[in-house]
C-alpha cells in the first residue's frame, strides 16, 4: 500500500469516526442530555389564568368599588330637651331645611327660667360672701395673733367660694343661650334632600340607649364607593369621567366622581379593599371617592366593580370566551397553534381557531380548540411534542431561550446559511459525495479500492504531469 494511499485510508477512518460523534451529539441534543422526550418536563398554566377576557389586575388608573346606597345622614336630637313632635315617618322624601322633628317648648322655657334663677342664686351668694368677707377684714385688724390666723383661713374660703360661684354663672349664662336659641328655633331639619330611613320613638331610642332617631339617604338608588392610595391619587379627582366595568359580565358603564374623601379610611379583615396586613408602616393609606353612574340598568346592591378613568380609551370589543395574548400563539403554516397538555400529561401542538384581535392590548380571541380548564406552555424553541407537562417551576427541565416563539423550526436540521448548525453531510472537501454506511461495512482493502475509484483520475494526472516533466527535462539535457 503506498504512502498516498495509506494517508488516504486514515482520512476515511476519521471520518467515519466524526460522523459517528456528531451523529451520538445530534442525538443527545435531540432528547435533552440524553434521556427521552418524556421525562423532559415543560411548565404549563390553566388557560382560565391566563384569560384576558376575565382578567381584572388592576392597572395604574383601574380602581375595586362596589355599590352602596347613597350617602346617609344620622339624625340626632337633643337628650336635653323633651321631644314634642316627630313630624316625618318611614319612607317620606324631605327637601334640605325641613323640619324633621319639634321640642316640646314649654319644657324649654321651664328650663331657662330655672337657669335663670340658678344664676341670681349665684350672684347673691356671692354678694354675701363679700360682706362677710369686709366683717373679718375689720375683726381682723383688732384680733391677736392666734385670731388672725383663723379670720385668714375664713377668708381664704369665702374667696375660694366666689371664685366657684363665678365660674359657674359662667356656665350658666351659656346654657341660657342656648335655650333662649331654642326656643327660637325649637325644631331639628333635614341637612340633605333624601328618604326618611329608620325614626324610632322616643321610647324605642331610650331603649336602645342612643341619640339617633332617625336617618335621611340621599336621592337616588345607589352610588358607586371606590377607593384610592397615596400613589395613584393624582387619578383622581372631582367631576372626572369614569367607565364602570362588571365583573360578572361584560357590563359597562359611564359615571363620574361626584365626590372625593380625603379622610384615611380605616381597614378591616372584613374589608374587600384591605391587604390583611398589620404593619402600618409596610402600607399606603386608603382613601374613598363616590361616582354617580349616568344609568343604574343592571347594577346590584353590594355588586362588586372595576373603575376606570375614561381617557376614551376603546370599549367596542366586548371580550367573553377565552382571550390569550397572542404570545402564546405558534404558526404552522397557515395554522394556528398552542403547546397544549393532553390527557395524558404530555405536551402536544393543540390547533385552534383565531377569532377577534386586540391590537392596543396584544390578545386574541380563540373561537375553538381550548376549554378554560385546558393547559398550555409559554412557546419555547426547545419544546417538542411527547415532553411531560408540569405545573410545578421547580421541575421544568426545557431552558429558556431567546428566539422567537413563533420560529419553531428543528434547530438541528433543514438550516439555510450561517457557519453555526450546518449539519454535517458525509462530503469530502471537494464535495464529493461519500456513503457513510458502506464504507463502514468495508474491509482495509475494499476501502483503499474505493478510494482508487474516487481519487483513481486526480493521481493518474498527477502521474502524468510528473511524467511530461520528466520527458522535457530530458529533452532540455540532450538538446544541451
Amino acid at each position: 500500500m503506498t504512502t498516498k494511499k495509506r494517508i488516504c485510508t486514515v482520512i476515511i477512518v476519521l471520518v467515519i469516526v466524526c460522523a459517528v460523534c456528531v451523529g451520538g451529539f445530534l442525538v443527545w441534543k435531540k432528547t435533552g442530555k440524553g434521556g427521552s422526550k418524556s421525562s423532559q418536563k415543560v411548565y404549563v398554566q390553566k388557560v382560565s389564568s391566563l384569560n384576558t377576557a376575565s382578567d381584572f389586575k388592576l392597572s395604574n388608573r383601574s380602581f375595586l368599588g362596589v355599590v352602596e346606597a347613597q350617602e346617609s345622614v344620622d339624625v340626632k336630637y337633643d337628650s336635653s330637651k323633651t321631644v314634642d313632635e316627630i313630624l316625618v315617618k318611614n319612607g317620606d322624601s324631605v327637601k334640605k331645611g325641613d323640619k324633621l322633628l319639634t321640642y316640646d317648648v314649654e319644657a324649654i322655657n321651664l328650663q331657662l327660667e330655672q337657669a335663670k334663677l340658678e344664676v341670681e342664686r349665684l350672684q347673691n351668694e356671692i354678694a354675701s360672701n363679700k360682706s362677710q368677707i369686709a366683717e373679718l377684714e375689720k375683726e381682723k385688724k383688732n384680733a391677736d395673733q392666734d385670731a388672725a390666723v383663723s379670720y385668714t383661713t375664713q377668708i381664704l374660703s369665702l374667696q375660694s367660694d366666689n371664685a366657684k360661684n363665678e365660674y359657674d354663672i359662667k356656665a350658666k349664662n351659656v346654657e341660657i343661650k342656648k335655650l333662649e336659641a331654642s326656643t327660637k328655633n325649637a325644631y331639628v331639619t333635614a341637612s340633605i334632600d333624601g328618604t326618611v330611613k329608620n325614626v324610632k320613638t322616643v321610647d324605642k331610642l331610650q331603649e336602645d340607649g342612643g341619640d339617633v332617631i332617625m336617618q335621611i339617604t340621599e336621592e337616588g338608588d345607589y352610588r358607586i364607593k371606590g377607593r384610592f392610595n397615596e400613589q395613584n391619587s393624582k387619578d383622581i379627582m372631582q367631576g372626572a369621567s369614569v367607565i364602570v366595568k362588571s365583573r360578572l359580565d361584560d357590563s359597562t358603564w359611564k359615571g363620574e366622581i361626584t365626590s372625593v374623601d380625603t379622610s384615611p379610611q380605616k381597614n378591616s379583615g372584613e374589608d374587600m379593599y384591605s391587604y390583611g396586613s398589620s404593619d402600618e408602616m409596610s402600607q399606603s393609606s386608603n382613601y374613598a371617592f363616590y361616582v354617580k353612574p349616568e344609568s343604574l340598568d343592571g347594577l346590584m346592591l353590594g355588586q362588586h366593580v372595576l373603575i376606570e378613568i375614561d381617557n376614551g380609551q376603546d370599549t367596542s370589543i366586548n371580550k367573553t370566551g377565552i382571550w390569550l395574548y397572542s404570545d402564546f400563539i405558534c404558526k404552522d403554516g397557515k395554522k394556528n397553534y398552542v403547546w397544549a397538555k393532553n390527557e395524558d400529561g404530555k405536551i402536544e401542538k393543540r390547533y385552534v381557531e383565531i377569532g377577534q384581535k386586540d391590537e392596543d392590548n396584544g390578545d386574541c380571541e380563540i373561537k375553538s380548540g381550548l376549554e378554560k380548564g385546558d393547559y398550555i406552555a409559554y412557546p419555547d424553541k426547545s419544546i417538542e411534542e411527547g415532553m411531560t407537562a408540569t405545573t410545578n417551576e421547580a421541575d421544568v427541565s426545557v431552558p429558556p431561550n431567546d428566539l422567537d416563539p413563533n420560529d419553531n423550526t428543528d434547530s438541528d436540521a433543514d438550516n439555510e446559511g450561517g457557519d453555526e448548525d450546518i449539519a454535517f453531510d458525509g462530503s469530502d472537501e471537494d464535495g464529493m459525495a461519500i456513503d457513510e454506511d458502506m464504507l463502514a461495512s468495508m474491509t482495509d482493502e475494499e476501502i483503499e479500492e474505493y478510494f482508487n475509484k474516487l481519487y483513481g483520475e486526480e493521481e493518474n494526472a498527477e502521474n502524468a504531469d510528473g511524467e511530461n516533466a520528466d520527458a522535457a527535462d530530458a529533452d532540455a539535457a540532450f538538446a544541451e
